[in-house]
Order: C-alpha cells, then structure tokens, then sequence
C-alpha cells in the first residue's frame, strides 16, 4: 500500500489549532496524542477537544491514547468520530476485547507499543487489529530522537504480517523525519507519524509530499 503521512499535531500550534490543522490538508491523517500526566508524564487533549478537531479537521483523525484505563475510554473517542482509535498494549486489561468493541462502532482499531514492549505477544493476534503502533521514542514528549534499535521490532512485525497474509498497517511514531523514514519504510512500516518534521518546515504541505514520496521509494 502507498505510504500513509499522519502529522502529529503535538507540534503544532495549540494557540491557531485550526490554522494549523488546515496547515495539513495533504495529508492522510491527523495524528492527535491524548496524554493523561498518569500514563505518561504530560498532559495534553481531552473528549471536548478531540470533538472539536474532528468537526474542523480537513483530514480523519487518527487519536492515539496515551493514557490509563483505555479499556473504559477508547470508545468515548470512538463515539467522537475518529477514524481510527490506538490505545497502549500497557494501558488495557483486555485487548482483543476493546479492539472489536472499537471496530463495532466503525473505527479502525490500533495498538501500540512502547519500545521497551516486545512484539512477540501481539503477533498470533495481529488479525484482530487494523494497526500496530512500534513507538520509536518513548510516548510522552515529541522533538525526542529516533531510537534505531526499534527497525528490527518493525521487521518482526511485518515478517510476521507477511507470513500471515494480514493487512494490519504498520504504523510508527517517533523521530520521523526525512533522515529515517527510508529506513522505517525499508524495516516494513506504512503510516508514518511525523511532528516537528512536518510543522518545523517552511513549507508544511511540500514536507508532507516529501516524506511520503521518500517513504514510498523505500518500500
């Protein structure tokens, strides 16, 4: 499949949100990080929030839930009408269970890991996600840099998806930038989550074509 670019609104400007979601109309998603200060050590959207971008964003919105008890809020997101809802391996009681409730109600379903979470466990399971989300810095903060030991948890993941003949995406997120989305797509990952990459550029909506062309040329 063409590589998928979802910007993180975490760099943008939380003062001209809607300016600066307008900003990314080229791309395919918006990537939208709800932190709790509990699961991880910041604090950034909530629900009513959330509900606003998605009534103004020029693109769906792929929320990614970094958070506690994602068992009980994942579908609150859900019902805002997201396009696709992630919540943490670490954060849920019971995964499978919460992906097909999220996907009940019309959502692709995502689960992410944090770089120190193995793969292996998720992999028997892979069909019942849309997505797989191998964080590649740890979740909390953006601007962090690319942690490399990560490409062969990505090339796991997809050996195994190939093996299977699953189309679960692949998704990655953290320190993505023109430097190493080659080598991000060469390891196996599709959608592509890229922050203060894509809103430190002079011209947001080029970078946006760039790295998905660079990633594509690497697949």
């Amino acid at each position: 499949m063409p590589a998928l670019i979802n910007p993180s609104i975490l760099s943008a400007d939380f003062a001209n949100l809607e300016r600066d979601l307008q900003a990314i109309a080229a791309a395919d998603f918006v990537h939208v990080d709800v932190m709790d200060n509990h699961f991880v050590p910041n604090l950034t959207l909530g629900l009513p929030v959330v509900k606003r971008i998605a009534e103004v964003s020029p693109v769906p919105l792929d929320v990614h839930l970094m958070i506690e008890d994602a068992d009980r809020w994942a579908p609150e997101y859900a019902a805002l009408g997201a396009a696709s809802v992630t919540f943490h391996a670490e954060a849920t009681q019971a995964p499978v269970r919460l992906a097909r409730e999220l996907r009940s109600r019309g959502v692709r379903a995502g689960i992410a890991l944090r770089p120190a979470s193995p793969v292996e466990p998720l992999l028997d399971l892979l069909p019942e996600f849309d997505m797989i989300l191998v964080m590649t810095v740890e979740p909390g903060f953006g601007g962090q840099s690319f942690i490399e030991g990560m490409l062969p948890k990505i090339r796991r993941a997809r050996a195994a998806l190939d093996a299977s003949g699953g189309s679960t995406w692949i998704q990655v997120d953290g320190g993505v930038a023109r430097d190493t989305i080659g080598r991000i797509a060469q390891a196996g990952a599709n959608v592509f989550v890229a922050g203060s990459a894509v809103y430190g550029a002079s011209d947001v909506g080029a970078e946006i074509v760039a790295l998905r062309e660079l990633a594509d040329a690497n697949a």
